[in-house]
């Protein structure tokens, strides 16, 4: 069972290991999927910039966990505002707790001192606990000393960028995946013409792809510009 918060915070089907392009973080992704079914490692730390796959890393552990009939709990720290710390409790009661944008929480001790007894209490349990961050561990501006000890003793990754094969690549597997083709000169064009982050061309995806099975035609630049207005 996958736990959600009902903020509109839900976990997006699409993001599964099966349609991640590793590229250099293969490692990365097999210590992950080690983890989301119980045999890894308990404790992992993720960091990267905006539009790495970190979101994407964490909701496909989730969906991972679930497939394997262990209960899973995902949670952004991003809409924190919203949110009171005491949610927390109890999470420890989950197999696998995702806990993504820890920076936004850095610095705002309630809940520094909340994600730190999580962590106590899911480590005495022996459940697991996956979090991810923007910056580096030594650059979060935690104040809270235990928790940054504690996030210390966790395996941690930089989450490294794609090229730019690797990133047709992964474009290319997502049109697939959404039951449509891209040529490599259609995906370079968007490649080269868009925000090169994937989340932003992959929402991009989804509105072109929805355009062309309104019209009927295929991914091409021509028509790629026409729906786009360039």
């Amino acid at each position: 069972m996958i736990q959600q918060i009902p903020l509109g915070i839900k976990l997006k089907a699409a993001a599964r290991f099966s349609n991640f392009v590793a590229g250099p973080n293969d490692e990365l992704l097999d210590q992950l999927q080690l983890a989301a079914n119980g045999r890894g490692e308990p404790f992992f730390l993720i960091w990267g910039g905006t539009g790495s796959g970190k979101s994407h890393l964490l909701q496909a552990s989730c969906h991972q966990a679930a497939s394997e009939g262990r209960t899973a709990a995902y949670l952004s720290l991003q809409d924190h505002s919203n949110l009171q710390p005491e949610l927390l409790d109890g999470w420890d009661a989950y197999d696998l707790v995702c806990l993504d944008d820890m920076d936004a929480i850095a610095g705002q001790r309630r809940w520094e001192e909340a994600i730190f007894h999580l962590y106590n209490r899911i480590r005495e349990r022996c459940s697991g606990l996956v979090v991810s961050s923007n910056s580096a561990p030594a650059h979060l501006q935690l104040c809270l000393p235990d928790l940054r000890s504690r996030l210390g003793w966790s395996l941690t990754y930089q989450l490294k960028s794609l090229d730019d094969q690797q990133r047709l690549q992964a474009l290319q597997l997502r049109a697939q995946q959404r039951g449509c083709e891209m040529s490599d000169e259609t995906g370079r064009y968007l490649m080269r013409r868009l925000p090169r982050d994937m989340p932003a061309l992959f929402d991009l995806l989804d509105q072109l792809d929805e355009a062309s099975l309104v019209a009927q035609r295929k991914l091409t630049v021509p028509f790629v510009k026409s729906v786009l207005g360039l």
